[in-house]
């Protein structure tokens, strides 16, 4: 494989894949509408890799716009980060979930298919899951959703998983995690969320730097150790291994498969507050409110099977994740601005 279309390129998760890919002497195309990503990741891109990415700026249900980009690219494959991806706001929204998610997959699924392109590696997340009877999950636990979020993750696996069944030539890997954290190690790239951060370690890094006041945990009544929830979280550098594993694992005869990604840890609310105030030298200041709906009480899986079948094993564990986060957000106090 030498060319990749990689939608949501200039996102979180999407800019530190990226970054990977060009290590791995492959070429990237990026595809993104800047819904919640900003064009200045591009100059940190070629800071880091010394290459300078190229990026078509598109929206993934615009059929039209996204088969102007198959004529003029061939591509070996799709890794398909583009979506929204906020519980809350998906319990609120889920009408502009549902288009978002679901329809600009099927549209995107529809243009690989017309010009012969079958390879893709989907970032979808352990909320298929549901609210799992025990922990740690394994990929063969029943899958559910407990919010419109994890309904539009969950349809477009049953999509990619019918399309393989009609079609051999169909190869994907389904990745699931939750809570990616940290950044590269260079800290000139990492999360950095338009507005108010929907996701727990953005906020409290804000807070540490003095940008948003306190923390609000939601929740402190759930049967875990603390209370408070427990969650998977992997470093960002680690996932962005994981999809490359998960593209060199494309091959005839593949079909559609899914891997869970994370350290096979679960982490509380109060565990990941802890943490990063080791990382940062101060106290967060939090207070415990009220459930938030959709939620879980915990939910972290069992990545065994992505070590065996992909080759692939988290390298970094919770101190360093707060580290490097900590590390971009004290280096970017306003992000890529």
């Amino acid at each position: 494989m030498t060319k990749i279309l990689v939608t949501g390129g200039a996102g979180y998760i999407g800019s530190h894949t990226v970054v990977a890919l060009l290590e791995q002497g492959l070429t990237p195309i990026l595809f993104d509408n800047f819904s919640n990503s900003q064009e200045a990741v591009l100059s940190r891109i070629e800071k880091i890799t010394g290459v300078s990415p190229q990026l078509i700026e598109g929206d993934i249900k615009d059929g039209e716009k996204l088969n102007e980009v198959f004529v003029e690219h061939e591509f070996d494959a799709v890794i398909h980060f583009a979506g929204l991806k906020a519980v809350g706001e998906s319990v609120e929204e889920p009408l502009r979930y549902y288009q978002n998610n679901v329809y600009g997959s099927l549209q995107l699924f529809r243009t690989m298919a017309k010009h012969g392109c079958f390879r893709l590696v989907f970032s979808s997340s352990a909320s298929v899951y549901g609210e799992p009877e025990s922990v740690p999950i394994t990929e063969h636990f029943p899958l559910s959703a407990a919010n419109p979020y994890g309904q539009t993750k969950l349809m477009i696996e049953n999509i990619l998983r019918d399309l393989s069944a009609a079609d051999a030539r169909w190869q994907a890997s389904i990745l699931r995690y939750f809570n990616p954290v940290g950044a590269h190690k260079s800290a000139l790239i990492g999360e950095n969320p338009n507005g108010i951060p929907n996701n727990l370690v953005p906020y409290i890094a804000q807070v540490a730097i003095g940008k948003l006041s306190r923390l609000s945990v939601f929740g402190g009544d759930y049967d875990t150790i603390d209370g408070t929830g427990v969650r998977d979280y992997i470093h960002v550098v680690d996932l962005a291994d994981a999809h490359l594993k998960a593209l060199d694992a494309l091959d005839d005869g593949h079909g559609c498969c899914a891997y869970n990604v994370g350290t096979g840890e679960g982490y509380s609310v109060l565990e990941i507050i802890a943490a990063f105030e080791r990382a940062c030298g101060a106290k967060i200041p939090y207070d415990i409110v009220a459930r938030r709906s959709g939620d879980v009480a915990s939910s972290f899986a069992d990545p065994i099977f992505s070590e065996q079948k992909l080759g692939w094993k988290a390298r970094f564990g919770l101190n360093e994740m707060m580290r490097d986060h900590w590390q971009w957000q004290s280096a970017n106090l306003e992000g890529y601005k």
